[in-house]
C-alpha cells in the first residue's frame, strides 16, 4: 500500500517563522541566549546585526543585555563557521558549529594567510609563527588590546601588503587584520568588548580558548547535530537549503540529514522539502505580527530559496550585488518593504507590498516606535548598503 508524503504549505511554513523566530509579540523571548538558540546563529558580520536581531525578538529589547552575553558571561560566542561568515552562536552550539565547519574555514583561512604572507612580505611559516608567539604573548601580558596596540607590542603586525594592485579596488591591507583573524578563526584569541559602541567593528582582543581544546564532536557527528537544530529553526526546508546555509558539500549534506531521521514533505511550489519527524502537523497561527528586522538577520537570510516568504520582485530594492539583504519590514512571515534610519534618528519604512492593508501599516508604525524607542541616540548604517536603505535614509 503506497502512502503519500505529507504536505506543508506556505502558510504553515510563514506560522513556524512567527512562532519559532520568536517574531510575534507573545513568542519573544527574555535574554538574547535564547534568541540565539532558536535562530542556530545570529550573523555577525555587522556587530550591529546581533544587537538589533536579538533585539527585535526580546520582550524587553536592550542591547546591554547582548553585550552582557558577548563580554561579561561569553554565553554567545562569535565564531567563523557557516559559509566563511562570522556568527554569534550560543556557547554550547559553539564546539557543534566549529567541529561541523569553523575548524575547515580556519584550515583553509591559514593556508590563504601563509600564502599571501609569502608573496606579500616574503615571510615563510617560521616566521609566521614567530609573530604568532609574540602577538599571543603581548595580548596575554596586556589582558585586552586592540590590533593598534599590539603593533606596538609586535611591530612585524605593522607590515602591510598591497592587494589587487592597478585596480580600482586596489587597497593595503595590514598583516595585524589577516592575522588576528586567522587566530580568531582558530580560537586563540577572541572579540572582545568593542571600542565605542555596540554598532562598533573596532574591537578590542582578548585572550581565546582553541576550538581543538574543547569537547566537540566528531565533525560528521557535528554536522548531523547542526542539520537537526536548523532544521528545527528553519524546517520545513530543502537540502538545497540547508546546504546554501552550511556551505557543506551536496554529499556532506544530504549525509547529515540522512542522520537526523528527517521526512521528506511536498512544499507548496511542488519541491521536496524536508522536517523532523515530530514537525509533520499542522502548526497554529500567531496571532498578527509585524517585525523591522536588520540587515543580514538571521531570518530573511535563513534559506536559499525565499519566494515563499520573498516577492521576487523586490530583490532589486532590498539586496546590494554581492546577495546581502538589508533592513526588512515583515508582516506574518513575508517581506512587505524595508526601512532605515535617518541621520536625524528617525526610523522610517516603505511597504513594497499592500499585504495586510492598514492593519499592517498600522503595526509596522508600532514597531518603528517600538525600535526608535530602544535605539535612542544610536546611529545605525548597515555595512553593507542596499538600493531601498541608502534611499530611505537619504545618505548614500
Amino acid at each position: 500500500m503506497s502512502h503519500s508524503r505529507p504536505r506543508i504549505d506556505t502558510a504553515g511554513r510563514r506560522a513556524r517563522l512567527g512562532r519559532r523566530h520568536l517574531l510575534a509579540p507573545a513568542c519573544r523571548a527574555a535574554r538574547p541566549e535564547e534568541v540565539a538558540d532558536a535562530l542556530v546563529a545570529l550573523h555577525a558580520t555587522d556587530a550591529a546585526t546581533v544587537h538589533l536581531a536579538a533585539c527585535a525578538r526580546l520582550a524587553v529589547p536592550d542591547p546591554a543585555e547582548v553585550e552582557r552575553a558577548l563580554y561579561d558571561d561569553h554565553t554567545l560566542v562569535r565564531l567563523l563557521a557557516m559559509r566563511r561568515t562570522l556568527f554569534a552562536v550560543g556557547a554550547d552550539l559553539a564546539p557543534v558549529a566549529s567541529s561541523s565547519t569553523g575548524r575547515a574555514i580556519a584550515a583553509k583561512e591559514r593556508a590563504g594567510l601563509v600564502g599571501w604572507l609569502a608573496k606579500g612580505v616574503g615571510w615563510d611559516e617560521r616566521r609566521l609563527a614567530a609573530v604568532e608567539e609574540k602577538t599571543l604573548a603581548a595580548l596575554a601580558a596586556r589582558g585586552t588590546a586592540t590590533a593598534a596596540e599590539l603593533t606596538e607590542d609586535v611591530p612585524a603586525l605593522r607590515e602591510s601588503v598591497v592587494v589587487s594592485p592597478g585596480k580600482p579596488y586596489e587597497a593595503t591591507v595590514a598583516v595585524s587584520s589577516r592575522l588576528l583573524r586567522v587566530l580568531a578563526a582558530e580560537g586563540r584569541v577572541r572579540r572582545g568588548r568593542p571600542r565605542g559602541g555596540w554598532t562598533s567593528s573596532s574591537f578590542r582582543w582578548t585572550p581565546g580558548t582553541a576550538f581543538a581544546e574543547l569537547a566537540a564532536p566528531p565533525a560528521a557527528e557535528a554536522r548531523a547535530a547542526l542539520a537537526r537544530r536548523w532544521l528545527a529553526a528553519y524546517g520545513p526546508a530543502t537540502v538545497e537549503d540547508l546546504k546554501w546555509w552550511t556551505g557543506w558539500t551536496l554529499t556532506d549534506t544530504r549525509r547529515a540529514v540522512a542522520a537526523t531521521d528527517a521526512v521528506e514533505v511536498t512544499l507548496d511550489d511542488g519541491t521536496t522539502g524536508l522536517a523532523l519527524p515530530d514537525d509533520l502537523g499542522p502548526a497554529p497561527e500567531p496571532e498578527p505580527w509585524a517585525a523591522l528586522l536588520p540587515a543580514l538577520d538571521p531570518t530573511a537570510m535563513g534559506w536559499k530559496a525565499r519566494d515563499w516568504y520573498l516577492d521576487p520582485d523586490h530583490v532589486p530594492h532590498l539586496f546590494d550585488r554581492s546577495g546581502n539583504i538589508g533592513p526588512t519590514v515583515w508582516w506574518n512571515g513575508r517581506i512587505i518593504g524595508g526601512w532605515a534610519q535617518r541621520p536625524d534618528g528617525e526610523i522610517v519604512w516603505r511597504l513594497l507590498s499592500g499585504d495586510g492593508g492598514g492593519e499592517a501599516a498600522a503595526a509596522v508604525t508600532a514597531e518603528a516606535e517600538r525600535l526608535a524607542a530602544w535605539v535612542g541616540p544610536v546611529r545605525i548604517t548597515p555595512r553593507f548598503r542596499t538600493p531601498l536603505e541608502r534611499e530611505l535614509s537619504g545618505r548614500r
